[in-house]
């Protein structure tokens, strides 16, 4: 018998799955996108405009998520 053959201990996810932080980070994402579309529906614009501020408010949520991380991580 040798040590160390035996299955692996530790994290039993697999790889494909996303960690907690990358939800957290999408998840942070989409509520900015998606206040934005909020707030173009509260104001009774029309569909196309409210796609566009949940598209626009993607951008400004990722853009706004790589700079935290940029702030945060050295």
């Amino acid at each position: 018998m040798s040590r160390g053959r035996g299955p692996r201990r530790g994290s039993s996810r697999s790889s494909t799955q996303p960690s907690a932080a990358d939800q957290l980070k999408a998840t942070f994402v989409l509520l900015v996108g998606l206040s934005g579309g909020l707030i173009a529906f509260q104001s009774d614009a029309s569909l196309v405009m409210i796609g566009g501020a949940i598209l626009g408010g993607i951008v400004v949520g990722g853009v706004l998520l790589w700079y935290l991380v940029w702030i945060t991580t050295e």
